[in-house]
């Protein structure tokens, strides 16, 4: 919500904000209001708003929104925006913004800009028009974002350092008024930020593989995997976004691997049920035949069998691979990788079965098999994250 010059100066009114609120309801006379669980801590901490503060600055921001409205059929085609800006002593308080002098809205300080907020949408709407028509978006490598900026009545095109050429051209053969653009040095790149959870997809090497779990090996971030589902140096994407590479792989003989993911991704010691919930992983205590244990990944989902054999050796097509363990679990081609459970705790990953094309999930008994997980730990040095 904040780009790191902002903070400490300005709160935008955001529609997700005015949802937030709102939820938190009108407090009747004598009751105590109450918010959820850890806000007061969190606002504290990143906004520097203190805990006794916190109930004036929700009702301003409720009050806003009416203010806001207020302020749009009174100003017409002069409104500019409104937002929260917070003054030099820390306290809060709502600006509207106009084209037009001598105006006021009540409850608000009314500041005269050049743009209204039309002028603004219409630039926006110019440089996004630009960017469609882009054939090549390597042309325009660098331009990293642009949004309107309320409080400085611009549209702020970001920027990261060499770029600036490209980012000119781009403004130049829009439609965009020159006058309402302002141009910012991006302190980053613009990248999604992905959650490494176990059973997701994930793709390597032109084909696509299961997460097993998340793990670390020291200060990298990662998730163990299969071998077979790519040799080291091989990169992996998630949601289609390149965040990392194999960094080590065996297969045959064994079928484990790990892959790194980038330091700014999420790894989260949970599985992915595939019915909207997921369950916690909190250790690697292996179970034995007859044991109930389901299995995750994004070809067929969440399914469950028992444990029917230990130390397997399967003789597959590229060789042998030693020390799997059976189940009756089904499986389908791209749940390769994918976790392996017992209640919460870490079984290992997916790495073949007896298949009918490209599942047994249609078989009355089907043949599944798992890498055991602390074999494949042990051998990378990696650590499970746990939920």
């Amino acid at each position: 919500m904040f780009s790191s010059n902002q903070m400490g100066k300005h709160l935008l009114v955001a529609a997700s904000l005015a949802v937030a609120i709102t939820s938190i309801g009108t407090v009747a006379a004598g009751e105590r209001e109450t918010y959820p669980a850890g806000m007061v801590a969190a606002m504290e901490r990143d906004l520097g708003i203190r805990a006794e503060y916190l109930p004036r600055f929700f009702q301003l921001q409720r009050d806003s929104l009416a203010r806001e409205a207020q302020a749009r059929r009174a100003l017409g085609a002069n409104f500019a925006g409104a937002w929260l800006e917070r003054d030099a002593t820390g306290q809060f308080h709502q600006v509207v913004a106009s084209t037009a002098a001598g105006k006021s809205v009540p409850g608000a300080s009314v500041r005269q800009v050049r743009h209204s907020l039309r002028d603004l949408e219409l630039a926006m709407q110019s440089l996004d028009d630009v960017r469609q028509r882009a054939r090549d978006g390597r042309r325009l490598q660098g331009v990293q974002s642009w949004h309107i900026d309320l409080p400085s009545n611009s549209v702020v095109v970001s920027v990261e350092p060499g770029a600036m050429a490209r980012a000119i051209d781009f403004v130049a053969v829009s439609a965009a008024n020159g006058r309402a653009i302002r141009f910012e040095r991006a302190e980053g790149v613009a990248t999604p930020v992905a959650t490494v959870r176990g059973g997701d997809r994930y793709g390597s090497g032109g084909g696509s593989c299961s997460i097993g779990f998340a793990v670390t090996r020291g200060t990298t971030k990662g998730f163990a995997t299969a071998g077979h589902c790519g040799r080291a140096g091989t990169s992996v994407s998630i949601g289609g976004v390149t965040v990392g590479s194999v960094q080590a792989a065996t297969f045959p003989s064994r079928d484990i691997a790990w892959a790194s993911v980038r330091s700014s991704d999420t790894l989260v010691g949970q599985v992915n049920r595939y019915n909207g919930s997921t369950v916690p992983v909190r250790g690697t205590t292996e179970y034995g035949v007859g044991t109930s244990i389901c299995r995750s990944g994004f070809a067929s989902g969440w399914r469950c069998g028992r444990v029917t054999a230990l130390n397997v050796t399967v003789n597959y097509s590229n060789g042998p691979v030693y020390g799997l363990r059976q189940s009756s679990a089904c499986v389908t081609q791209g749940d390769s990788g994918g976790s392996w459970l017992v209640n919460d705790q870490a079984q290992g990953v997916s790495s073949g079965g007896q298949l009918n094309g490209t599942s047994n999930c249609g078989s009355a008994s089907p043949v599944t098999y798992y890498q055991p997980i602390n074999p494949l730990l042990s051998a990378y040095g990696l650590t499970l994250v746990r939920g």
